[in-house]
């Protein structure tokens, strides 16, 4: 059974990672990113005593943040669109412009993605060790390695064609 204070830790040490997470699969959206954060906590809340040590919990919760999000875009079919004002800066540095249209061509590449290899790359990104990230998707290591790898050239390809 979590604690009360148990899971203000956890709360603590996750929140923005699992943020971070919502983020990239709300393509920059931060209202939704912050509604699914919440959901997420909820749903670690009232199921805290469900959780039963089988895995680490932070693949636990990364697991209910990635069902939350995934089934909040199945359910509403949500065309999700990049949140400009967190791209665009009304600085004219050239850097910043390069930068903002470098975010843009990430965030769009990440968005063709399929759903599970955008939660693989979400997580990756995050800097989830992979061991933890295979377990709370259920893979085997070697396979998530590959799968990583393949995501990373698809990225880079699609980041460089802008497609």
């Amino acid at each position: 059974m979590i604690t009360e204070q148990e899971f203000t830790n956890f709360y603590n040490s996750y929140a923005s990672k699992v943020h971070r997470l919502c983020l990239g699969y709300a393509s920059g959206n931060i209202e939704l990113a912050n509604e699914w954060l919440q959901e997420t906590f909820i749903k670690v809340w009232t199921h805290r005593n469900s959780f039963k040590g089988k895995s680490s919990i932070d693949t636990w919760i990364y697991r209910i943040a990635v069902n939350i999000c995934l089934g909040d875009l199945r359910k509403s079919r949500k065309s999700i669109t990049i949140n400009e004002d967190l791209v665009s800066n009304s600085d004219n540095d050239e850097n910043k412009h390069d930068d903002e249209k470098n975010i843009k061509k990430i965030y769009h590449c990440i968005d063709q993605l399929n759903a599970q290899n955008r939660a693989l790359i979400l997580l990756e990104l995050e800097n989830i060790p992979q061991a933890t990230i295979a377990d709370t998707v259920g893979l085997a290591h070697g396979t998530l390695r590959t799968r990583l790898s393949r995501i990373r050239k698809s990225l880079l390809k699609c980041i460089k064609n802008g497609k």
